[in-house]
């Protein structure tokens, strides 16, 4: 199965995207824009996280919070559980854990690196 795997995803690092493809990387990108959300899913890619350990973490406001943890796991990019009364959030999945880690990476490198050092 691995060896399928990984068949699977070299021979698609070979085809150009699909239309489709291209359009659901602009929406999640579109929706990491808010810095808001994506201080949220950068919290999240480090632990699970309840609405008011996320309110106290991010220094939003409790709705402003709530919205944007509905669009992510509307995006598919959050996944809550129930503990008792309080919903716990996460990262989806390790796409989601490595995209944020690279814009993040790549926002660093814009502001900390000489000009000459970014090629």
């Amino acid at each position: 199965m691995c060896a399928h795997n990984n068949m699977a995803s070299a021979s698609h690092s070979q085809l150009p995207p699909a239309d489709e493809e291209f359009e659901a990387a602009v929406g999640a990108l579109r929706l990491l824009a808010d810095p808001t959300r994506l201080r949220l899913m950068w919290l999240l890619t480090e632990d699970e996280h309840d609405v008011s350990t996320l309110v106290e973490l991010s220094g939003a406001p409790r709705a402003s919070v709530s919205q944007h943890l509905a669009k992510l796991r509307l995006a598919g990019m959050a996944l809550a559980r129930r503990d008792g009364r309080r919903m716990i959030y996460r990262a989806r999945d390790n796409h989601v854990r490595a995209l944020i880690a690279e814009v993040l990476g790549h926002a660093y490198h814009l502001l900390h690196d000489p000009p000459g050092d970014r090629g």
